[in-house]
């Protein structure tokens, strides 16, 4: 009994601990503990350092009373790599986003252009689509006149888009080039047949091969939107051993999806390393003057021009406008799925969120800047399609735990614990909603109050918290394992 004194000294003062910020009793949500209850979370030099249901004094408070508070949303797929894009994206819960599907040809660029000016933590894959451009012996002389790309490079990718690498020597100086990439700190290698299928199934085979090789994930956009190109994937993933990650698996199989996660999921049970995702709209976006638009879109696609939605006016296309606007370039929408698919992989237990972000436009798709927003408002609070754990384990964990052996900062990401990153999200799940819609473009969405990165508000009461850049590089570990 004579301790008891002590223990109550011990707690008043644990309680008095001077946090830099305390979040005061909201719901925490951890899907990677199970924990749902009324917490207070502590932060200290941008880490937690306590949750606790007794109070705790901070230097600030934010009263969560009412509101959930999750770890922050981590966006496996997203091409707004820019401040602008991140802005929405943060309003969006999301406090890191990275580029896998596309990846970017010079690594090293794109961290440095991101340092000292990310809202959010961000990060890249090589891109295998634009290092095989810079390979190839056609464009040897001309090539060191490009511009250095700064973001995914498409327009080097679209170079050589429909050009074979067959050529022993170009493989050697691809494998070199993506080599290179994942010692600046690549995270794995984004690998996107569909946008140049000058490659063959043979170099697509071997670019597997390398990631088996280099223990790295390939996280891939297959050849086309059908069941035998996502067999293609998982078999060269069966085959090698390489670890894969399927983008966006609504857009990719269409009204084959019940059969694509029923392949996914028996290779999963089989023991293959395989992920996938989705995003929750029935609208897709691409560029234009893409190969995917080449001679006999609409019977591959199922959809015809009045299907195409140009973004800068809201237009739908014409036959006229179409050949118009494809020779103009540039992004387009493209109205292609149907709810009751989104609801299926909504609904899967294995598949992740990610938005599939567009680079910054006024009138971007509005997955820009509602994914997860949606998927909490419509899929877990209107339609019942998934529990709100399951859709943030969806949004948190799965991906931080995709990443964490290539990338092991994730192992302090996507979690509410103590030593964890402070990335923490905090959200009203009465009014949380997507407000970006296809004919006003892109808007903050509702509902997401206070978002933290690092322990540093850049999301406050619903505004942006100007002039904060706490967002740092997830990078992979492939050198210092070499």
């Amino acid at each position: 009994m004579k301790l008891l004194p002590a223990l109550l000294a011990g707690a008043v003062l644990f309680a008095q601990a001077p946090f830099d910020i305390v979040i005061a009793g909201g719901r925490v949500m951890d899907p990677a503990s199970g924990l749902d209850a009324v917490r207070n979370v502590g932060i200290r030099a941008g880490k937690i350092t306590a949750i606790s249901a007794a109070p705790l004094a901070g230097k600030a408070v934010i009263a969560a009373k009412g509101r959930v508070v999750a770890p922050g949303f981590i966006d496996l797929h997203a091409h707004g790599q820019s401040p602008e894009a991140n802005e929405y994206q943060a309003h969006d819960g999301v406090t890191t986003a990275l580029e896998l599907e596309a990846g970017v040809p010079d690594v090293a660029l794109f961290l440095k252009t991101r340092e000292g000016r990310a809202i959010i933590n961000y990060g890249a894959t090589v891109s295998h689509g634009a290092t095989r451009t810079l390979s190839m012996k056609a464009f040897a002389a001309e090539k060191a006149s490009w511009p250095p790309s700064k973001d995914f490079g498409f327009d080097i990718l679209a170079r050589g888009r429909y050009n074979a690498l067959n050529d022993p020597e170009e493989m050697t100086l691809l494998a070199a080039a993506m080599e290179r990439g994942l010692r600046e700190g690549a995270i794995g290698l984004g690998v996107a047949p569909q946008y140049y299928p000058g490659s063959t199934r043979e170099e697509v085979f071997r670019v597997y091969q390398m990631a088996a090789r280099w223990n790295v994930p390939v996280f891939t956009h297959v050849r086309a939107m059908t069941p035998d190109a996502m067999q293609e994937a998982i078999a060269n993933a069966a085959a090698t051993g390489a670890s894969l990650h399927i983008v966006h698996v609504n857009s990719m199989s269409l009204g084959a999806l019940p059969f694509v996660l029923d392949l996914i999921e028996a290779a999963r049970k089989r023991g293959l390393d395989i992920t996938t995702e989705a995003y929750p709209y029935t609208a897709a976006s691409t560029f234009l003057e893409s190969t995917m638009f080449d001679d006999g879109w609409q019977e591959r696609l199922g959809i015809g021009y009045g299907d195409l939605q140009w973004p800068p006016t809201g237009e739908r296309l014409t036959a006229g406008t179409f050949e118009k606007y494809r020779k103009q370039g540039g992004f387009v929408i493209m109205h292609m799925m149907k709810p009751e698919w989104i609801r299926r992989a909504m609904a899967s237990p294995f598949v992740m969120i990610a938005s599939d972000g567009m680079p910054y436009s006024a009138r971007a798709h509005p997955r820009s800047a509602g994914t997860f927003s949606r998927v909490l408002g419509l899929y877990v609070r209107e339609e019942k399609a998934v529990g709100l754990m399951e859709a943030l384990a969806k949004m948190t964990i799965y991906p931080a735990r995709r990443l964490e052996a290539v990338a092991p900062e994730m192992k302090n990401k996507g979690r509410l614990r103590v030593g964890a990153d402070a990335d923490i999200t905090v959200f009203d799940p009465a009014t949380v909603r997507d407000m970006a819609t296809f004919e006003k473009g892109l808007q903050f969405s509702a509902g997401i109050d206070h978002v933290l990165v690092r322990g540093v508000p850049v999301v406050r009461e619903g505004k942006t918290v100007a002039g904060l850049f706490p967002g740092h590089a997830v990078t992979g570990n492939y050198g210092a394992r070499r």
